[in-house]
């Protein structure tokens, strides 16, 4: 009997792994990458010496990668060194304050305790409810399948009972009453695209899964871990197709027959799965008219996430004091969250997620510089912003921010940079409106009202990544790649 094909369609870690974990269950599985290396927005750039990861910085979970070598009967510290953080943020507050989050618990009740000595036993009650909230929300259902209306309406009792509709804002007031240190535990949305005052309180269980593993670094950046899994895929016979830009998915009736690049070229697949955006697979990929009925209407509702404009940039000196990732907090938060995500505008202030490898890793630079980026969530093209316009001035109040609060003469130091807008991000990433999360993790798109891992209409047709279950952030299409793993049988020859 011939080995049955498994075709792939994307290479960031969603897709990577789903190809990894067919590939150890006896399927030939081909790897098609729109562009030139792999990872998605996990890929790494190379400039003059200076290292910067493109996308996700922030490692939870690293079991996660390291099931991908041990199915393989690998083990992954033979190939990637995860090294712990702390702090795992630090908080810049618009008033100069600090607050350092990390693992040592007395150290963290400490620095509740300076801002508002209630808060301590607020934060701890707010613990407990995280680790009800993450039991559930991802022990339980992260990498279970949920394509079918029958687990949505098992487990919604108890969603509901844990105040799953709420959003994380309100979870947070509830027990701390700071403002800053509600900012502080309310931000983690804006790491997988939402909104603190609309994302559904689930996401609250980040606390406490930041607190069972901790958040790491890998040695090399995700570009390293990248590299990693890609020789782990050559060296299992996963075929990689780079520059391969899929144009179309050729279906008949109710089944997947195979995908079309753009130069033409069909290749034939016994089962297909999309790490593209799953709007952009049903809209561009597929006829939209062939489509679903559940996908046509999230075509037609779903609000996505939050634009991204990152700068990359290198430095002459090396800035001792700047953790690892520093979250600097501008002068509004629900205000400037509501004209990014509701209004679609570019306001005159905003926040920036600070990125320092060198903090870790001095190989991101050359000796006695620092490498950088600074991740700033803007609107998405909904906001007809003409980037090429605003980028200039954008950039100039990024580096003065930075520059009169915790970075002096920065003007001076700055040696390399580049940026990315959200029209890149819809260039390279072919996510509708330059989106940075695909869609925004509202309760009322998570689980089954996502986009469903296996296809409603085509059989052999399945999703990973960050628009479809349980959604974006690295466990999160990591996870939808497990999903995956109980969705399709193993090979039998």
């Amino acid at each position: 009997m011939q080995t049955k094909k498994i075709i792939v369609i994307g290479s960031g870690f969603g897709g990577i792994a789903a190809a990894l974990r067919m590939r150890a269950k006896g399927y030939e599985v081909d790897l098609h990458e729109k562009l030139d290396q792999l990872g998605g927005r996990a890929r790494q750039f190379n400039q003059n010496g200076f290292i910067h990861d493109a996308g996700p910085t922030v490692i939870t979970a690293p079991y996660l990668f390291r099931e991908l070598f041990e199915i393989f009967g690998e083990e992954i510290d033979d190939f990637i060194n995860f090294i712990p953080l702390d702090p795992w943020y630090r908080f810049r507050f618009h008033d100069g304050s600090f607050f350092n989050y990390g693992p040592n618990q007395d150290e963290l009740l400490e620095q509740i305790k300076a801002f508002e000595p209630k808060d301590v036993n607020g934060y701890l009650k707010m613990l407990k409810h995280a680790e009800k909230i993450f039991e559930l929300g991802y022990l339980k259902l992260a990498d279970q399948p949920f394509h079918k209306l029958s687990s949505l309406i098992r487990y919604t009792p108890d969603i509901i009972k844990l105040k799953g509709y709420q959003s994380v804002y309100q979870f947070v007031s509830t027990y701390l009453k700071h403002p800053n240190l509600r900012q502080a535990f309310s931000i983690q949305p804006l790491l997988v695209g939402g909104n603190p005052f609309n994302t559904t309180s689930i996401y609250a269980l980040i606390h406490a899964l930041e607190k069972k593993w901790g958040v790491f670094f890998a040695k090399g950046g995700t570009g390293e871990i990248v590299s990693q899994l890609k020789m782990l895929m050559e060296r299992k016979g996963i075929n990689i197709f780079l520059n391969s830009e899929i144009n179309k998915i050729v279906t008949s009736q109710q089944k997947v027959d195979g995908i079309v690049n753009s130069k033409g070229d069909f290749y034939k697949t016994d089962y297909l799965i999309t790490n593209a955006d799953p709007i952009y697979t049903n809209n561009h990929l597929i006829d939209n008219q062939k489509i679903s009925l559940h996908n046509k209407f999230i075509n037609k509702t779903a609000k996505h996430s939050m634009g991204l404009f990152v700068l990359f940039f290198g430095t002459k000196v090396k800035y001792e004091n700047i953790a690892h990732h520093t979250i600097w907090m501008g002068p509004r938060y629900k205000e400037l969250l509501s004209d990014i995500f509701d209004l679609h505008k570019l306001a005159d202030d905003f926040s920036i997620y600070l990125h320092r490898p060198t903090a870790t890793d001095t190989n991101f630079a050359p000796i006695g510089c620092d490498s950088f980026y600074a991740l700033i969530p803007v609107p998405n093209l909904k906001g007809n912003i003409v980037w090429e316009d605003e980028a200039p001035a954008f950039i100039k109040s990024i580096i003065k921010a930075l520059e009169q609060t915790m970075m002096p003469k920065l003007t001076e130091t700055i040696c390399e940079s580049f940026y990315m807008t959200p029209e890149n991000f819809l260039q390279d990433y072919n996510t509708p409106f330059g989106s940075g999360f695909s869609i925004a993790p509202l309760f009322r798109q998570s689980a089954w009202f996502r986009t469903h891992n296996k296809d409603d209409l085509y059989q052999n047709l399945f999703y990973v990544g960050a628009g479809t279950h349980p959604g974006a952030g690295v466990p999160g299409v990591l996870n939808s790649a497990k999903v995956i793993d109980k969705l399709i049988p193993k090979h039998e020859k």
